[in-house]
């Protein structure tokens, strides 16, 4: 089964109140997430919905997959372009790299905002959520 994943991360403050937003198309089936994963920054909001929209998709059964983010920065380091120096994002790097191994094949593009806006927006609602 292939997939569509786009995501995105939401940070206000940056560090701050974050939300992570996930849009999986599937053939005829789509899936949307949006968590509030604390107080953290965008980066690491970024890497997060990456994390949490690839499980998904493992669970889902999918063997192929396009990953669309606006962050440029997690695209070029998935993509070997930049190295990862940031030490709270290194495990996040490393936790992605290692379920990109469970795909038959995969590939990240860096997109604008414009055409990843329902995973920006349920990152930007989910920001808002904060738990009691």
């Amino acid at each position: 089964m292939k997939a569509q994943l786009y995501c995105d991360g939401a940070s206000r403050g940056n560090p701050g109140d974050a939300g992570i937003g996930c849009l999986i198309i599937l053939d005829n089936k789509k899936i949307e997430i949006s968590e509030y994963i604390g107080k953290t920054t965008n980066n690491v909001a970024e890497y997060t919905a990456l994390i949490r929209g690839l499980e998904e998709t493992l669970k889902q059964k999918v063997q192929e997959i396009e990953i669309f983010s606006d962050s440029e920065l997690l695209v070029r380091q998935i993509n070997g372009v930049y190295k990862v120096r940031n030490k709270k994002l290194i495990p996040l790097y490393e936790k992605v790299k290692e379920l990109l191994t469970k795909f038959k094949k995969y590939q990240i593009f860096h997109v604008y905002r414009e055409e990843n806006f329902i995973a920006d927006r349920l990152a930007k609602e989910a920001s808002w959520k904060q738990k009691k």
